[in-house]
């Protein structure tokens, strides 16, 4: 008896150091750090929970909304974020957390499941951020091949070369897969890419979204409603095609049908005094600072008139938020004037147009 116990006592040792160790050689990047933040957040805190891919992190400033609005936000958001993650994002964000709204970004349910799968480390970003469970285990299953899934449940694989990095201090503080993240997940961008701003709102015609997305969407619904989760399913803004638009006209329908609310934030481009020339970083795809400001402004103002959030602000439980505040103020002033003078010398960058 003596030798079973310690011989199981030595197999729970092994894999707790060993799930320790992944998670410190996990590559280090934003989307790491996005999760580890996540992660850190004190239990039952969060208001609102962000999902979807690479548009949600940069565009919604987390601690805008707290201090001007009390509102806790955070988000969950990869690259090239597949639809199906949504669900298991949603089981894995109420493990800690009971957020009053969810919040889904409706962009990747127009691509298909094949041309985000082109490149297999945005599907990483998602199933390697995610702390060890069972319901990563069942994302592995619902996301990857069955022949590649073994260096996904046993991401070691995949980062054993990056022991150098664990000299890192802050490859240290990831031991158990939480950091707070000063911005609140948020990525703040000085880069000015414009884009051009076009019209599609008299568009009334639909186009099927891919097969694919549409069960995930049907699936994701099905999810909230079930559990009696509140949902906003929201376009963030973007140079917008005519193939997109009726992609999101055909969203729409399907959400409103059912029940689901939606947002496209395409048709409010004067209420949130969006400019195109100076408020993208990349030709009109994800914004910059500025755009994110804005944004989050509208969004926040949305909330507020349509959603029962409590204001949390000078409650003793949220001083960090009071310090991410006051950090993403000093990271947005400068953010802004160096997008002001690169707008002034006319240095830009992707989706240069002038």
């Amino acid at each position: 008896m003596k030798n079973t116990v310690k011989a199981i006592t030595f197999i729970l040792l092994f894999f707790i150091m060993l799930q320790s160790l992944t998670y410190m050689l996990r590559t280090n990047g934003h989307i790491k750090e996005i999760f580890l933040g996540f992660y850190a957040e004190p239990d039952d805190t969060i208001d609102v929970v962000m999902i979807g891919s690479s548009p949600v992190h940069p565009c919604f400033a987390a601690p805008k909304l707290w201090g001007e609005y009390g509102i806790t936000a955070y988000p969950l958001s990869s690259n090239v974020q597949r639809p199906k993650a949504s669900i298991y994002l949603v089981k894995e964000a109420l493990k800690t957390q009971s957020p009053s709204v969810f919040i889904f970004e409706l962009r990747q349910f127009t691509s298909t499941d094949s041309d985000m799968m082109v490149n297999m480390a945005f599907t990483r970003g998602v199933t390697d951020n995610l702390k060890y469970s069972i319901n990563r285990i069942n994302l592995i299953r619902a996301m990857v091949p069955e022949d590649d899934r073994y260096s996904y449940y046993f991401d070691i694989l995949k980062y054993h070369s990056n022991w150098k990095t664990l000299i890192l201090p802050d490859q240290y503080t990831a031991f158990a897969y939480e950091r707070l993240h000063p911005l609140k997940g948020l990525t703040i961008h000085d880069e000015v890419g414009p884009g051009e701003m076009r019209d599609y709102s008299t568009i009334t015609e639909e186009l099927a979204i891919p097969p694919e997305q549409e069960e995930a969407l049907y699936e994701l619904m099905a999810y909230l409603q079930e559990n009696d989760l509140q949902a906003l399913f929201i376009v963030l803004p973007m140079q917008l095609t005519e193939e997109l638009a009726m992609k999101f006209n055909y969203m729409e329908r399907i959400i409103t049908e059912n029940g689901g609310t939606f947002l496209d934030m395409n048709d409010y481009y004067d209420e949130i005094g969006l400019d195109f020339a100076t408020d993208f970083y990349d030709g009109g795809s994800h914004t910059n600072a500025s755009g994110s400001e804005k944004c989050t402004a509208f969004l926040g103002t949305y909330l507020d008139q349509y959603y029962d959030l409590e204001d949390k602000r000078g409650q003793k439980d949220y001083a960090e938020w009071d310090k991410a505040y006051a950090y993403w103020m000093e990271c947005q002033t400068v953010a802004l004037e160096i997008i002001e003078d690169k707008v002034a010398n006319n240095d830009y960058g992707v989706g240069e147009t002038k």
